[in-house]
């Protein structure tokens, strides 16, 4: 068996939730705390060396949905021109070497720590690839992880370069790892999203629920 990779991680949280009238969805609640914290603290779970939250849009109420949990804070100035700027922010934030950097979205809220632990076995099992990207029924999903060696990549190539366009340059590097549920696949954009995710998880409280009426 394979040692497992030291990896660190970039939770991406900057985005405007533009398609989340009313409110911002990173903010909502699930299960009893703010989507936000549900996965980074399911990342932080699976043992990162470090984890860097990029913020942008709203981040005041993303520093405080987080208060308490170790996690380094990186704002991007840019943020509303996209999310491969926010990629490289993280990546120029990172401190510690690892074997491999896991870039993980702030809203994949049905994501468990095992779930995360599993995506690093998996990375940890590759032999001539560098890039593990999961996949279910078709859909290519999230968290990407990518070796150490491409971290100057993600950040010279700011705001050109990111995880997206470094997959499809490099598609000889990409191990496309078979997932057995859909939930590295599922994300939450729009009121119709979060509803699915309501009823997969559990109840929210009334005024989250007028919040995306």
């Amino acid at each position: 068996m394979s040692e497992l990779a030291r990896f660190s991680g970039i939770v991406l949280a900057a985005g405007t939730s533009s398609r989340m009238p009313g409110a911002h969805k990173l903010l909502l609640p699930i299960g009893g705390e703010p989507i936000i914290r549900r996965t980074v603290c399911c990342v932080l779970e699976a043992n990162p060396q470090e984890l860097v939250v990029v913020t942008g849009y709203q981040e005041p109420g993303i520093r405080e949905a987080l208060a308490g949990l170790p996690v380094r804070f990186e704002a991007n100035p840019a943020f509303e021109q996209g999310q491969m700027g926010s990629v490289a922010v993280g990546a120029r934030a990172l401190r510690l070497v690892a074997d491999a950097v896991m870039v993980c979205l702030g809203d994949m809220a049905l994501l468990a720590g095992e779930d995360y632990r599993e995506l690093v076995r998996a990375f940890s099992g590759l032999s001539g690839r560098s890039i593990l990207v999961p996949h279910f029924a078709g859909r290519r999903g999230n968290p990407v992880l990518l070796a150490w060696r491409h971290l100057p990549q993600l950040i010279r190539g700011y705001p050109k370069l990111g995880c997206r366009k470094l997959i499809e340059e490099h598609p000889q590097e990409v191990f496309a790892y078979a997932a057995a549920h859909d939930r590295f696949v599922f994300d939450v954009d729009t009121p119709e999203d979060y509803s699915r995710l309501v009823r997969r998880l559990g109840p929210v409280p009334r005024f989250a629920q007028d919040a995306v009426a």
